[in-house]
């Protein structure tokens, strides 16, 4: 049996988007768990910054926060409403000086449909969120 795209023995099926930006890193972190959070996790939350905090959007999504490492990463488990399973999903800025690579990993995804879904999602809140900083 060939390989399966995306699929891993340790996290099931899984997604990384990412994408550099023209940004210091924490500029970039500062957005996106401040004002910019409602673009990836969703609106009416402040991300908890305990490990083992639960959060719930207005839309439903719920989760659990996993680990948080100011100013580099945040590690959560995301299971919007209609979904029977929860997915983890860390959100990544590494500093480059001037630049930031902002990354976005999912895991635990239910299978390809989902993942092909949901890579078509990250990749498009990583646009917003670059378009969004480029107002500010």
């Amino acid at each position: 049996m060939a390989n399966e795209v995306g699929k891993t023995a340790q996290s099931g099926w899984e997604i990384g988007v990412s994408r550099t930006l023209p940004y210091p890193g924490g500029r970039v972190w500062e957005f996106v768990t401040g004002e910019g959070l409602e673009i990836w996790l969703g609106p009416g939350v402040e991300l908890p910054r305990e490990r083992g905090a639960g959060y719930e959007t207005e839309s439903g999504t719920t989760g659990e926060v996993r680990s948080f490492h100011e100013g580099t990463r945040v590690r959560l488990t995301w299971r919007p409403k209609d979904w029977d399973h929860d997915s983890t999903l860390q959100i990544t800025v590494v500093d480059q000086g001037k630049r930031s690579t902002l990354k976005i990993h999912q895991e635990w995804l239910a299978d390809a449909a989902e993942r092909a879904e949901q890579r078509a999602y990250w990749k498009q809140v990583v646009e917003r969120i670059e378009a969004a900083l480029a107002e500010r």
